[in-house]
């Protein structure tokens, strides 16, 4: 995560807490550090539960530094095999394996929650994005 980060972009993940799923009101403090990058261990004022700043981002649960994830995806994305993308940002296979796994999970349930929220279907998106870049090109 960046070097200095927004208190009011988090929330407490705590379902139980009166302040769930509530940003920018001043509950959330940096309690600690931790592991070897140094990640800030956060904590709800008002239930004291404590959690990672990685929580509820697409980085929580993988170890790998950010950096070095989004160099996989890309390279992922531009269509190199796992094997090519590990080779290129000198990590383990399995571990470009896992990062992609959790990236194609994250990008599906993103998508499923846009599509719940706007009321679309797939397919209407589709064409219309469709109908936005051949307008775009012309």
């Amino acid at each position: 995560m960046e070097a200095s980060i927004k208190l009011w972009d988090f929330f407490c993940p705590n379902e139980s807490c009166g302040n769930y799923g509530q940003k920018g009101i001043g509950n959330i403090i940096v309690y600690d550090r931790y592991g070897k990058d140094r990640r800030k261990l956060l904590k709800c004022r008002t239930c004291n539960s404590k959690f990672s700043e990685r929580r509820s981002t697409f980085f929580f649960g993988l170890h790998t530094e950010e950096g070095k994830i989004r160099e996989v995806i890309r390279y992922l994305l531009e269509g190199r095999s796992f094997r090519e993308a590990a080779e290129a940002a000198e990590i383990d296979k399995d571990t470009v394996q896992r990062i992609w796994k959790k990236f194609v999970l994250y990008c599906e349930e993103s998508m499923d929650v846009l599509l719940k929220e706007f009321n679309i279907k797939l397919e209407d998106l589709i064409a219309l994005l469709y109908s936005r870049n051949i307008k775009a090109r012309t």
